[in-house]
């Protein structure tokens, strides 16, 4: 079993930046995805950006150049950089780990991300 822990949501004005953290704590050497998903209010949730354990990140095109995924090892902790936030870019934001001996995807409880106009 994998234990996600978000971090670092809030309120931040348009324009801003926020930098969310995943601690990541169990049966982690299982672990062969991580990423970063969202969900709005009435949408479905989607993709961020993820990364393997190889390092290869996956990100939707229109996802590139203001979110970065990154992950500290040592830490057990993956982030999320997130500049220019606009206010559609609000929503919670969750935390991803895919297993895959058996395939499982765990998550962790999500943290609110709202921007202000």
């Amino acid at each position: 079993q994998v234990h996600l822990v978000e971090s670092g949501g809030g309120l931040v004005q348009a324009g801003g930046s926020l930098r969310l953290s995943c601690v990541y704590s169990g049966g982690i050497s299982g672990i062969n995805t991580m990423g970063w998903y969202r969900q709005a209010p009435g949408k479905e949730r989607e993709l961020v950006a993820a990364i393997t354990s190889a390092d290869r990140i996956n990100q939707p095109y229109f996802m590139e150049g203001r979110f970065t995924i990154s992950r500290d090892v040592a830490k057990n902790t993956l982030y999320l950089q997130m500049n220019s936030l606009t206010p559609e870019d609000t929503a919670v934001y969750y935390c991803n780990a895919g297993v895959l001996r058996p395939p499982y995807d765990y998550w962790g409880q999500g943290t609110q991300v709202t921007v202000s106009s």
